[in-house]
């Protein structure tokens, strides 16, 4: 009982969809088919999408220095780092849900609230790609127009956003708490099982998600440790050492 209201707990979104197909199924039956087939089409999307992406997460957040993002995208950066957060939503491929492990990695790496707000905001509305397509159908002036109040409206959401959330207040520094050196927050673990290989001593995989297991450190743990933090793609283990 206790293990189904854990995967109740952490799959309640899933749930209430199950609920909504089941619903459809009995009050509008001639809709539940054609609602599978589409949802169908989006999942075959995001499995050929999503892997890349997690991929490149990865690889960037193992051989990216902290100091190179903070530089580029930090809230030091200034006006440099608000044009590179922007070329970087604009000239970016996939759809926008793509954009939310790219932009959490940036996050936990050191770039400001602002940036990452750019970023989802370009992604979302302006880029090349869609830019393009809209000339085509609605005319280049009208593109242009479209282009210059859409671009000063996110720098501005980017500015006031930045105002009100400070980085402390993101779910992502809410870990659990912990009586060692040793902390992570399971609720925004992907799964994909990089601590638990490479120290097996303190990580395990349960139920798909990362759970610490021990919390006593030998000689050479340390190494091994700040390896899988580093290696994280969710960036969401603490070493406190």
């Amino acid at each position: 009982m206790t293990f189904l209201k854990s995967q109740l707990k952490n799959n309640r979104f899933l749930m209430i969809v199950i609920l909504a197909y089941v619903a459809v199924g009995i009050f509008a039956p001639d809709k539940f088919l054609p609602s599978l087939g589409n949802t169908w089409y989006y999942v075959k999307e995001m499995l050929m999408i999503m892997p890349v992406i997690l991929l490149l997460t990865s690889l960037i957040s193992a051989w990216v220095p902290k100091e190179t993002i903070e530089n580029a995208f930090g809230k030091n950066s200034g006006l440099k780092g608000s044009l590179f957060a922007f070329l970087l939503g604009s000239f970016s491929a996939g759809p926008i849900y793509a954009a939310f492990p790219v932009c959490k990695m940036l996050l936990n790496k050191g770039a400001s609230i602002a940036n990452i707000v750019i970023i989802l905001s370009t992604w979302a509305v302006i880029k090349i790609p869609m830019l393009i397509t809209e000339s085509k159908f609605l005319g280049p002036e009208f593109m242009l127009v479209r282009w210059i109040l859409t671009t000063l409206a996110i720098f501005l959401m980017g500015y006031i956003t930045s105002r009100f959330v400070k980085p402390e207040d993101l779910p992502a520094d809410d870990e659990a708490a912990t009586d060692g050196p040793l902390a992570l927050n399971a609720d925004y673990c992907i799964g994909c099982g990089q601590c638990a290989k490479i120290a097996p001593s303190h990580f395990k995989m349960v139920d798909k998600k990362a759970t610490v297991i021990s919390q006593t450190l030998s000689p050479g743990d340390g190494l091994a440790i700040k390896d899988a933090v580093a290696k994280c793609p969710a960036q969401i283990i603490r070493f406190y050492r």
